[in-house]
């Protein structure tokens, strides 16, 4: 008998895990190699787009750096536009900025001013989400101009860390494809 991988354990396969990186007692999910392999980068896209094809969405952001190749191919996908948000100082233009708490310290993003209007519905992607710092943080940015958050979506979430709820309790929708508990 031959077994049948679906999707989700095909992109989970290509996922490599790296032990105390960045720093030791740490598991690094590393998507880079799902991004190498073409059938696992297509099955991801293919989740995120299957996911929200049925919505209206004007704009994809995503978060540096891996956000960008998830958020960039998904806007062309959509036929919509891309929104870089990024770390302090990479933006020409002028900015707005949130900071926010990570699990080691605190950090902040940054969006040019004019990248969403009232009204803009923008959906808000990354590759991985932790505790959901940067991505409360990237959602605030979207709405302090006045767009709506349509959705957030990641491939990994890291059940344990709590992100999801931390998302939810500011009144955003998350998306995972693949679930870790670490454990």
């Amino acid at each position: 008998m031959t077994m049948v991988m679906n999707d989700y354990d095909y992109v989970r396969e290509h996922v490599r895990q790296i032990p105390d990186f960045p720093k030791k007692g740490i598991l690094f999910l590393d998507v880079t190699t799902a991004l190498k392999d073409a059938k696992a980068f297509e099955k991801s896209m293919n989740f995120l787009y299957e996911s929200f094809k049925n919505e209206k969405i004007d704009y994809v952001a995503g978060m540096e750096s891996r956000g960008f190749i998830y958020g960039a191919a998904l806007a062309n996908m959509f036929h919509c536009g891309f929104i870089p948000i990024r770390k302090p100082n990479k933006l020409p233009a002028e900015t707005i900025k949130e900071d926010y708490t990570l699990e080691y310290g605190t950090n902040t993003i940054e969006m040019h001013k004019d990248a969403v209007k009232k009204g803009d519905r923008v959906l808000v992607v990354d590759d991985l989400l932790a505790t959901g710092g940067t991505a409360v943080a990237a959602c605030n940015l979207v709405e302090r101009l006045g767009g709506e958050v349509v959705s957030t979506a990641f491939i990994i979430e890291l059940t344990p860390l709590k992100g999801r709820e931390k998302i939810e309790s500011k009144g955003y929708k998350v998306l995972s494809m693949l679930e870790y508990d670490l454990d």
